[in-house]
């Protein structure tokens, strides 16, 4: 009976020893998890941005004079999908409220017409050096630009347009991210005259494409 008890002893040492170990692996695997490089779960993000947006010029044909659209703040959005390690899918969406000098015809006054431009763009991002949402990226969409008279007797326009920006993405722990970027605009506006023009018009606007340049910083929330 005495060997069969020590033997017995010796089984259970053995097994909770073997417990021990496999805790000891249980939680080191833990901390290793934890201890993963936080892009591993943040292949996609939503990012809010603050901006400064300047324009290029456009032709007012009653001044004979280029006009250019008043620098302003502006706000955007994006919404960035993992396609692959280093590549997103990215839709785009950006406001801003500004205005433009212009002259009425059969008039020598210069007014401001409040204009409100919305980009809605599809595209994506491209990270140079590793994972996507980490360091340099550069970006670009496809899609409209909504531009919208702030007085009665204009006529809102759509347009065909694209973007391209450059940036950098600076992780802030698992979750979240600072994000920098500066991106252009190019808006086809094919105007000889009659852009805003509701069925007369009362200035003359002449472009063959809209320009705008801005600076973003903006927070993404990583998922």
């Amino acid at each position: 009976m005495r060997p069969l008890l020590e033997l017995s002893e010796s089984v259970l040492s053995a097994a909770a020893s073997q417990m021990k170990r496999t805790g000891r692996l249980v939680v080191l695997a833990c901390v290793l998890a934890l201890m993963a490089p936080v892009t591993a779960l943040a292949e996609n993000s939503v990012t809010a941005f603050g901006g400064w947006r300047a324009s290029g010029t456009l032709e007012d044909s009653v001044a004979q004079r280029n006009v250019r659209l008043r620098d302003s703040a502006a706000f955007s959005a994006a919404l960035d999908l993992a396609f692959d390690e280093t590549r997103q899918l990215e839709f785009f969406a950006s406001h801003q409220s500004t205005s433009l000098a212009v002259t009425p015809i059969g008039s020598t006054t210069t007014m401001r017409l409040p204009v409100k431009i919305s980009y809605f763009h599809f595209g994506g991002t491209n990270y140079f050096d590793g994972p996507a949402g980490v360091g340099p990226f550069v970006a670009g969409g496809l899609g409209l630009t909504r531009l919208a008279p702030g007085l009665d007797g204009f006529e809102s326009e759509t347009k065909a347009s694209l973007s391209l920006a450059l940036g950098y993405s600076l992780p802030l722990g698992r979750y979240a991210a600072l994000r920098v970027e500066g991106r252009g605009y190019w808006t086809l506006i094919n105007s000889s005259g009659n852009l805003f023009c509701s069925g007369g018009c009362t200035i003359t606007i002449k472009g063959d494409t809209l320009q705008q340049i801005e600076m973003l910083v903006g927070v993404s929330a990583r998922f």
